[in-house]
């Protein structure tokens, strides 16, 4: 599995860490993100942004960068009962039943359950067995078609890693370094530097081809980068040279007609898929992970104790997948075209990059993601008081505040561009094999 390099924790996925108790505790772990710098290929400066100080204007709360796996761990060491994670398990199979699911594990022993959240990144093996499941059914028709097992597609490679603090990039800044068809970028803290080198790929392809670069291919493709400026002082090959880690990956991206099949239900990257340009992969796995939530706390109310009919639980998962696809179709599709922003992927988004994002206002791309963010679930059920609040109203608070009446959202402009809970949010984030819930 990929260590990564770092995430981005938005302000909508600080207001799920605050619901759930973490969020003080998990800005401890770094420090706020300041400027967002563009620079041309020669690394001199096309322009300096603000646009994480806005962000925290426009909500009240800075964007946060940690390492990858420092905020896997933290999340897992405040899980209120680690009973719910198995670890050095392999999954072995998921069996249905009318009214119960098993899933039985490599060493033989099953965990027995009413649902199955597959939670286990963009090559779900959880996935793969709903796919089998729907496509058994005798006397049915095929529900999987080839066309959608297809349609998460990877464009791009990109070679990520971390080395230890670079000052000619500053202490907690973003810099972009646009290229044709690659990009760089990187992000930093006092001590810790990440980078990512984006790269189209010659030809597409699609699942279930998969890539496995090997550390010569990492290596040689960084000697290939080694001389290209990342600022006025720095090439890249000096930061890959002091890097603590780094490996080349794939990077996938699309959203799948099926979120669900039977008693098996998708969250995150194994239904959903986005280039981490703009850094909504892991807030968006926090989101479907909510919205499941939400509906799954409805139903059970709703049943009163009683257990819920296999047609309530395919309600459900209709009504999660329903609220999730057109938001995520909305990120995946803002991610793409900062991905192709970034790596003057075509004459259209070199001319944007090179002179449509310099010379907006400065605040205008965090205003129009602002857009984007204040519309973000959360919670329904767990209170939202201490939050501090930004300019801009979050969308479900000023609903509520109106009596229910709907507000007016102003299009977002892409070309400029509590166990359950904490236990499906840590899954989404960061792939696990599964998720067995029991609500009897």
């Amino acid at each position: 599995m990929a260590e990564g390099a770092s995430i981005t924790i938005y302000p909508h996925g600080a207001r799920i860490l605050h619901q759930l108790g973490l969020y003080e505790k998990a800005k401890a772990l770094c420090v706020p993100c300041k400027w967002w710098f563009s620079r041309r290929p020669d690394g001199k400066a096309i322009s300096r942004n603000a646009f994480f100080e806005y962000i925290r204007e426009n909500h009240g709360h800075d964007v946060l960068l940690f390492e990858r796996r420092e905020l896997l761990q933290f999340l897992y060491d405040n899980l209120p009962d680690k009973s719910f994670v198995r670890l050095g398990c392999q999954v072995g199979d998921i069996n249905e039943r009318v009214s119960q699911v098993d899933v039985v594990l490599g060493d033989g022993t099953a965990e027995r359950g009413d649902i199955v959240i597959g939670a286990d990144g963009a090559y779900s093996w959880t996935r793969n067995q709903m796919w089998q499941h729907a496509n058994s059914r005798v006397g049915r028709p095929m529900t999987i078609t080839a066309k959608e097992k297809t349609s998460i597609v990877t464009s791009w490679k990109c070679l990520i890693g971390m080395a230890p603090g670079t000052p000619e990039m500053g202490e907690r800044d973003m810099t972009v370094i646009h290229n044709n068809h690659y990009s760089f970028l990187v992000l930093t803290q006092p001590t810790k530097t990440f980078f990512f080198v984006f790269l189209k790929l010659n030809k597409p392809f699609a699942w279930p081809r998969r890539e496995r670069y090997t550390d010569q291919e990492a290596e040689e493709l960084a000697a290939s980068m080694a001389s290209h400026p990342i600022a006025e002082t720095l090439v890249f090959g000096e930061l890959w040279k002091r890097r603590i880690r780094g490996q080349l990956i794939s990077l996938e991206e699309g959203i799948l007609e099926h979120w669900h099949h039977g008693r098996v239900v998708l969250v995150g990257d194994s239904v959903h898929k986005v280039t981490p340009n703009i850094a909504l992969g892991g807030n968006s796995s926090m989101e479907s992970a909510v919205v499941l939530c939400n509906h799954l706390r409805r139903m059970l109310n709703h049943h009163k104790g009683a257990k819920p009919s296999q047609a309530s639980i395919r309600k459900l998962f209709d009504s999660y997948q329903k609220e999730r696809v057109p938001r995520m179709t909305e990120i995946m599709d803002f991610s793409s075209l900062i991905t192709k922003v970034q790596a003057w992927d075509t004459p259209f988004t070199k001319f944007v990059a090179n002179w449509v994002l310099p010379l907006q206002p400065n605040r205008q791309i965090a205003d129009q993601m602002g857009e984007m963010i204040r519309r973000a679930p959360k919670l329904d059920c767990v209170d939202m008081s201490g939050f501090q609040k930004g300019r801009l109203e979050w969308y479900d608070e000023e609903r509520k505040e109106r009596s229910g009446s709907v507000a007016v959202l102003r299009k977002l402009i892409h070309v400029s561009g509590a166990v359950v809970f904490l236990v499906v949010a840590y899954s989404a984030l960061f792939p696990v094999p599964n998720l067995v819930i029991r609500y009897t």
